[in-house]
């Protein structure tokens, strides 16, 4: 593998792609903790919903033909000869020129075929009805498995449940559902230089922020994260750590190493751990272009940069669809804003520039992005950032007031 011979995020995702298998682990979970989940497998309606001929309204329920020319001035009479309770069968059919006294979501009498609303009738006395506009068949009634007929596949395998999903399962009587299992990722931080938040620094120290960054986005894209601490620049070191991560875990992320120093091991190490192992290093990107990115028996392995905001913008390119894929959570994104750029900014032709920005509306209503400048080693300039806005691969740069995307965070 030829470092540096750098992909396009698109090729880089592509490669992957290519290399990982469909996530097919799953877990049987209670349906009110199915919320949000991905259904492995479809599911399938036992029962009609609803499972009976059932009005949508107050009122009587008739043969529409009885209905047909009725008007104010010459209402159709019928007389009352039941009522439905709610809750319970029709107790009988229901004749010509007859009515029943039906309440919303009742069940239909054998016989009816359309509901006529309580305000379209006059009571002439307790036994007898005049309605006084004609009702079609099909009028103000709901039939049976109209919803859901019984042995439809009611949501297909990859689906997200939403709370109407969650609903509809509910009414179909599901009460467990199939969900794929949430990736577990192992985290690791590597270099000399890297200390524990507890320690105090010294001269040439600083302390480890990645893994403490790493482990927060992992949880938001919906994932299980396991720290595995700071290990130091060693080859044997390294290949231990990260030999114990995957077999530990779905999806390890190696943070720092991932340059072409001669002290950087972690494509080293990776090489010797199994099939394809390294399918890059280096995307077109900034920040983030010493990326590794890797496949070691169907598990994805990244060595992402050892600056702040180039492994967190590089984790959102390419690891957070990976983990979300199989989430516990809701995806925190699906389309970007589009906002206009407050200040000319350059950028090299050939790479996707990734720039953080803050959002702002103008007293006319317009959305701006303010960049927040700072190197990619300033984890402060994420804080005080909203999100990050795409500068294409094709552009040489963008001109105050042209529309970006804006990712937020």
């Amino acid at each position: 593998m030829e470092l540096f011979n750098v992909l396009t995020v698109q090729q880089a995702r592509e490669t992957l792609k290519a290399h990982l298998p469909a996530r097919t682990k799953e877990e049987i979970v209670p349906l009110l903790y199915g919320l949000n989940r991905i259904l492995s497998r479809d599911i399938t309606a036992r029962d009609d919903v609803p499972g009976f001929d059932r009005s949508t309204m107050d009122g009587y329920a008739v043969r529409a033909r009885d209905t047909f020319g009725a008007t104010e001035s010459l209402p159709a009479y019928l007389d009352v000869t039941g009522e439905v309770m709610m809750g319970q069968e029709a107790a009988g059919p229901l004749g010509a020129g007859q009515a029943w006294v039906i309440p919303t979501g009742g069940m239909l009498p054998p016989g009816a075929d359309a509901v006529v609303m309580v305000e379209y009738t006059e009571e002439l006395d307790q036994h007898t009805i005049g309605v006084t506009k004609p009702v079609a068949p099909g009028d103000h009634l709901v039939r049976r498995g109209e919803d859901v007929a019984a042995g439809s596949v009611v949501l297909q395998a990859g689906h997200r449940l939403r709370p109407q999903d969650i609903g509809l399962l509910a009414a179909v009587g599901v009460t467990q559902v199939p969900v794929l299992e949430p990736l577990r990722v192992g985290i690791l931080s590597t270099g000399n230089e890297l200390i524990e938040p507890e320690q105090p620094t010294t001269p040439g120290k600083v302390r480890d922020i990645n893994s403490y960054t790493l482990y927060g986005q992992v949880v938001e894209a919906g994932g299980i994260p396991t720290l595995y601490g700071i290990i130091e620049d060693h080859f044997d070191s390294l290949r231990n750590a990260v030999v114990k991560a995957l077999a530990e875990n779905d999806m390890v992320l190696i943070s720092g190493g991932s340059s072409v120093g001669a002290r950087d091991a972690t494509a080293k190490v990776i090489e010797t751990l199994g099939s394809p192992g390294v399918l890059f290093h280096g995307m077109a990107i900034k920040p983030g272009k010493p990326t590794i990115g890797a496949v070691v028996e169907g598990k994805p392995l990244f060595g992402l940069p050892g600056h702040p905001v180039s492994a967190m913008v590089v984790f959102d390119l390419l690891a957070r669809p990976i983990v979300e894929s199989a989430g516990l959570h809701r995806p925190r994104r699906i389309f970007p804003l589009r906002a206009a750029i407050t200040r000319n900014i350059h950028s090299a032709t050939g790479r996707d520039d990734f720039l953080r920005v803050t959002l702002r509306r103008r007293e006319d209503g317009a959305l701006v992005a303010d960049p927040v400048l700072g190197k990619s080693g300033l984890i402060s300039t994420m804080v005080k950032a909203d999100g990050v806005a795409h500068i294409p691969l094709t552009k040489e740069g963008v001109e105050a007031g042209e529309l970006v995307d804006v990712w937020l965070f």
